[in-house]
């Protein structure tokens, strides 16, 4: 016969979630409390669902940073892949 289902109430499963919140992972959590993961992972789930931080949107100098470092890194990007083939366009010679 199989085992038994564990219930848990829901206080118990608060202070689970608020014990991930806090910053401990959710395998370390679980480890401590006696839980699958997976179980873990759902009540966290849950609850973010249930309650979904505010996004604060992002001030006008933010976002300005924002747009400059985005094209800082299309730059950074483009270079990459120009001396990624540079490269092997030499090492290609080379032998």
């Amino acid at each position: 016969m199989g085992q038994r289902r564990r219930r848990f109430s829901p206080e118990f499963k608060d202070e689970a979630v608020k014990l991930v919140e806090s910053g401990v992972s959710v395998a370390e959590a679980a480890r401590q409390l006696g839980l699958i993961e997976q179980t873990l992972r759902n009540w966290v789930e849950a609850h973010r669902k249930k309650n979904p931080k505010t996004v604060v949107p992002l001030s006008v100098d933010e976002r300005a940073r924002l747009r400059e470092l985005e094209r800082e890194n299309h730059e950074l990007r483009m270079k990459n892949e120009f001396l990624g083939k540079a490269a092997a366009f030499f090492a290609r010679d080379y032998r």
